[in-house]
């Protein structure tokens, strides 16, 4: 299928599958026209490539990962240890920045809750669209 296809099928613009591609997460066949192809199996890689970075992995380490990652149906299986090595990383590398994130609600709120009255009800009126 052309690039077109895969767009409409994945919900993907085209700029991303390319940059996809330059990252060697997607590998089209490409024509003698300088068409790319791509295979059926590569609507599911691009949604496996969405999953992974939504997940909050970098493409550079979905490239490391998708060649080890099984596929049941629309599922991903880590099916080797290096992958489960990989993935552990970077799991301990979100729950960091999920700790980090908490620390800084946390010291806003604190922030926040000096505020008096009357500024946080100024503030809040701000944030309210007007009906």
């Amino acid at each position: 299928m052309r690039i077109g296809e895969l767009e409409r099928r994945t919900g993907v613009n085209r700029r991303l599958l390319r940059y996809y591609e330059e990252q060697d997460l997607l590998h089209p066949e490409r024509k003698p026209s300088g068409y790319r192809e791509y295979a059926e199996s590569d609507v599911a890689t691009v949604r496996h490539i969405r999953s992974l970075l939504a997940a909050g992995l970098s493409t550079i380490t979905i490239a490391d990962l998708l060649p080890c990652m099984g596929k049941d149906g629309d599922a991903l299986i880590a099916d080797c240890p290096e992958l489960l090595l990989d993935l552990h990383r970077e799991r301990t590398r979100i729950q960091a920045a999920i700790h980090e994130l908490e620390s800084a609600r946390t010291i806003l709120d604190a922030v926040i809750a000096t505020a008096p009255p009357e500024a946080e009800q100024a503030a809040r009126a701000m944030l309210t669209p007007a009906s």
